[in-house]
């Protein structure tokens, strides 16, 4: 219980349910589809005296707040859409609860992909083909009134790993007492791509669970994390690469061209690196005389390099 003796105060509090897994399947016919969800919702409001006076009643229970993503898996017409999907579950949080002023809802998306028979793709078979996830990060805010109601809404991926045999070079980079690195003009290039992007709303249609329909048509999400994923993919592969920094910048230029709806984009790209073995004592050439010529690696996932960026539209 809060006290006059209290030696601090409660400056932030948010609680929620992290780890909702969720499966749905939506059958169209004999065409059917499925999305894999995992899910964390958390929520801001007039919920202090919880904290500081043991009052449970301002409590939303965290148990409710997973058996509502069950329900909402369930009866939401925007379920096989994530970034629409959370706004949803958002909107209802801050205008079921009145004492609930903003829903943080992250969802991350595992991947299954159609299974393909005699070269189309089959109706209701599927294969998990790698690890990459999509992201969706959303922030829902009723704190300026509920008729007035803001999103910030974030679409992205992580895991996405690539690797390119050419095309990468790291030199002319700053040299001191410390620097054993030599310069290299051809390298393997390989990273597990995680990105961010920023979209802005229709800044004309209120955000309201009503028209929900029509900010997923005005927007295209499924175009749209298409296109980001495309610009990733072959900027990665086509750039003449001068280092990770710049490959990232240019990736992100790509996407601010391509997708008007992005305001800002970031991206967290770790090396991971291949390291050239030495097989002379075997009587084999791997190459190590010069660049870009070896041909056994050992692959390494630590130390490694991390760059991080982001860039706003002007």
């Amino acid at each position: 219980m809060s006290t006059s003796q209290d030696l601090g105060y409660l400056s932030a509090a948010r609680y929620g349910k992290q780890l909702v897994k969720i499966a749905r399947v939506v059958r169209e016919g004999d065409q059917h589809f499925i999305v894999e969800y995992v899910i964390r919702v958390l929520l801001e409001g007039d919920i202090e005296s919880s904290y500081t006076e043991a009052d449970n009643t301002v409590v939303v229970a965290t148990d409710s707040v997973k058996n509502t993503c069950n329900v909402f898996a369930k009866t939401s017409p925007h379920v096989l859409n994530p970034p629409v999907f959370a706004l949803h579950l958002g909107l209802h949080f801050v205008t079921k609860y009145a004492h609930i002023t903003k829903a943080f809802i992250d969802i991350e998306q595992l991947k299954w992909s159609r299974i393909e028979v005699n070269g189309k793709p089959h109706k209701w078979s599927f294969i998990r083909d790698g690890d990459e996830k999509s992201l969706v990060e959303c922030v829902v805010d009723a704190s300026g009134g509920k008729e007035s109601v803001k999103a910030d809404l974030k679409v992205g991926m992580k895991d996405l790993l690539v690797l390119k045999t050419s095309g990468s070079a790291f030199e002319n980079f700053y040299r001191d007492e410390f620097t054993t690195l030599a310069d290299v003009s051809d390298r393997i290039f390989s990273t597990s791509v995680s990105i961010q992007s920023t979209i802005t709303l229709p800044p004309n249609t209120p955000l309201t669970i009503d028209n929900l329909s029509d900010i997923a048509k005005e927007l295209d999400f499924p175009k749209l994390t298409s296109q980001i994923r495309k610009d990733v993919l072959e900027t990665f592969a086509e750039d003449e690469s001068a280092s990770v920094q710049a490959t990232m910048y240019i990736t992100m230029q790509n996407i601010l061209k391509s997708c008007p709806a992005v305001k800002e984009t970031s991206m967290q790209l770790p090396n991971k690196h291949y390291i050239p073995i030495n097989l002379s004592a075997f009587k084999l050439d791997n190459g190590l005389g010069y660049e870009g010529g070896a041909e056994v690696f050992h692959p390494t996932a630590d130390p490694s390099g991390y760059i991080t960026a982001t860039v706003t539209r002007k």
